[in-house]
C-alpha cells in the first residue's frame, strides 16, 4: 500500500552507520523531499565463504546489531525513520521504492566487487530513479588529492608526503532536524543475534575492546581517550600494546562501519591540541588515519587486484593451503606462543592488536607459506573492526604482494621478546585460568 505521494528520498546506508559528518545523510536532507532510511541484514554476509569461515562471524554481527540500535535512535531524533530489512537489498528496496514513491536514493560510493553487485542489481530493477553517489569514508577526499589515482604512489611515505602538508581536509557535513511531518509508519524491527544464526554470548573478561557498537559510543569512547583521560598524549608509546583497553585508541571498530568519521578524529585531534597539549603522538593518531586512506586509495587504484593471490605486484610466490598447518593456526596450536596467544585472543574475543596482527599474518605467509587470503578471509570473518580495504591491503603488504618493496620477515621471537618481555599477555591467553 502506498503512504502517500509526496516524493521521497532514500538514504540506503551501508558501512556508514552514523549521523554526525554522514554527507550522504546531508546531501539527502537538502533534497526537499521526505528522508526515509534503510539499512538491510543481507543474509550473504552470514553465510559461509568458499575458505569455509562465516563472512561476518558473532562477534562483529553483534556490533552492528547495536550499531543499527543506535543509528535508529539518532535518526529518530532527526525526525527520519530507519526501515531494517533481514533480507538482501535488491529484494526490498524495489517494494520500498512503490511504497514510498522514492525517487531519489543517496548512498556512500563504494567500489569493491560485492558492494558493486549488489547495487547495480538494484539499479537494473528500478530503472527510474535518480541514484546519488558519494565519497563517505575517506580523510582525504579525492576531489581534493593533488595527483590522479592511477599516479597513486607505490610507497605510503610518497602518498602521506604528497598529502599532509599540501591537501587541507574538509570541514564536517551537517545536518538539520526535519519538520515532524517527515515521520511515517515503521513497523519494522532490528534482528536479534539469533535471527543471524548465533547464540548471543558475552564479552570475554579480558577482552581489548569491551565496547558497543553505534555512534553514540564511539564519540563517548572519542571523549574519554582524548579529553577524559588525555591518552591521546602519550598514543605514540602505547599504540603498540597488547594489553588493555587504553594501549591504542580503539576506534578502528566504529570506523570500519561508519558510526564515526575520520574527519570527525582529525577535528578532534585538532581540538586537542589547541586544548591540550600537539606533540609526536597527537600527530601519530593522524598519520595511523593518513594509513587508513592509503589502503582505499589502493583499492580505488587496483580494483580486484587485491583479491587475488599475486596481489597488487603480481609476484608469485609457492603458496600452499595445508588444512592442517591453517587449523593450527587458527587454534594456537603452532611452534610460536606470542603467534597462538594473538590467535586465541582473536578466536575469544574478535580483536588483536595492530602488532598482532603483523605478526600472525607474517608467520602464516612467510613462515608456514599459506594463501595468505584464507589468512585475510579468516581475519573477515572475525575481527570487529574488518574493513575490506585495510584488511586486504595490509595482507599483501606483509605477504609481498603488495605496497612494501622490502619483502619483510617478522622475527615473531624477537617481536614477543620486544612487546611482551614479561610474558603477561601470552599468561592471559595460553594460561587464562592464572587471570
Amino acid at each position: 500500500m502506498q503512504e502517500r505521494k509526496n516524493k521521497t528520498s532514500l538514504v540506503w546506508f551501508r558501512n556508514d552507520l552514523r549521523t554526525i559528518d554522514n554527507v550522504v545523510l546531508s546531501e539527502a536532507c537538502k533534497s526537499n523531499n521526505r528522508v526515509i532510511g534503510l539499512y538491510c541484514f543481507d543474509s550473504k554476509y552470514f553465510k559461509l565463504n568458499k575458505y569455509g569461515f562465516k563472512t561476518t562471524e558473532k562477534f562483529r554481527a553483534k556490533f552492528l546489531i547495536e550499531t543499527i540500535a543506535d543509528l535508529r535512535i539518532q535518526l529518530n531524533n532527526l525526525n527520519i525513520d530507519l526501515l531494517v530489512h533481514q533480507d538482501a537489498p535488491e529484494n526490498v528496496i524495489e517494494e520500498i521504492v512503490k511504497n514510498y514513491n522514492v525517487t531519489d536514493i543517496y548512498l556512500q560510493n563504494d567500489w569493491t566487487k560485492d558492494e558493486l553487485a549488489t547495487e547495480n542489481e538494484v539499479k537494473s530493477k528500478i530503472p527510474n530513479v535518480n541514484f546519488y553517489k558519494y565519497y563517505n569514508q575517506l580523510l582525504y577526499h579525492p576531489e581534493d588529492i593533488n595527483f590522479e589515482i592511477e599516479n597513486l604512489p607505490q610507497v605510503f611515505t610518497v602518498f602521506r608526503k604528497k598529502l599532509e602538508k599540501y591537501v587541507a581536509i574538509r570541514e564536517k557535513a551537517t545536518n538539520e532536524k526535519l519538520p515532524i511531518s517527515n515521520r511515517i509508519a515503521n513497523k519494522t524491527v532490528i534482528p536479534m543475534i539469533q535471527n543471524l544464526g548465533f547464540e548471543d554470548f558475552k564479552i570475554h573478561p579480558n577482552a581489548a575492546f569491551p565496547f558497543k557498537g553505534g555512534e553514540t559510543e564511539a564519540l563517548s569512547r572519542l571523549d574519554d581517550y582524548f579529553f577524559n583521560t588525555k591518552k591521546l598524549g602519550f598514543y605514540k608509546k602505547t599504540r603498540n600494546g597488547l594489553v588493555g583497553i587504553d594501549y591504542s585508541s580503539k576506534f578502528s571498530p566504529w570506523l570500519a562501519n561508519g558510526s564515526i568519521s575520520a574527519r570527525t578524529i582529525y577535528w578532534q585531534v585538532q581540538k586537542f591540541e589547541k586544548e591540550h597539549v600537539k606533540n609526536q603522538s597527537t600527530y601519530w593518531l593522524i598519520f595511523e588515519l593518513i594509513w587508513r586512506d592509503y589502503f582505499k586509495y589502493v583499492s580505488l587504484k587496483h580494483g580486484n587486484q587485491i583479491f587475488k593471490l599475486n596481489g597488487i605486484l603480481k609476484k608469485d610466490y609457492d603458496w600452499t593451503t595445508n588444512k592442517n598447518l591453517i587449523e593450527k593456526w587458527i587454534n594456537g596450536k603452532t611452534k610460536s606462543d606470542f603467534v597462538n596467544a594473538n590467535m586465541i585472543e582473536l578466536k575469544d574475543t574478535g580483536w588483536m592488536s595492530n602488532r598482532g596482527r603483523q605478526n600472525v599474518a607474517s608467520y602464516f605467509a612467510k613462515e608456514l607459506h599459506l594463501d595468505w587470503r584464507i589468512g585475510a578471509a579468516y581475519f573477515e570473518s572475525l575481527l570487529l573492526d574488518f574493513d575490506v580495504h585495510s584488511n586486504f591491503g595490509n595482507w599483501m603488504y606483509v605477504s609481498g604482494v603488495g605496497n612494501d618493496p622490502r619483502d619483510r620477515k617478522f622475527n615473531v621471537e624477537s617481536q614477543a621478546e620486544r612487546y611482551d618481555a614479561n610474558g603477561k599477555f601470552r599468561r592471559i591467553w595460553l594460561q587464562p585460568n592464572l587471570f
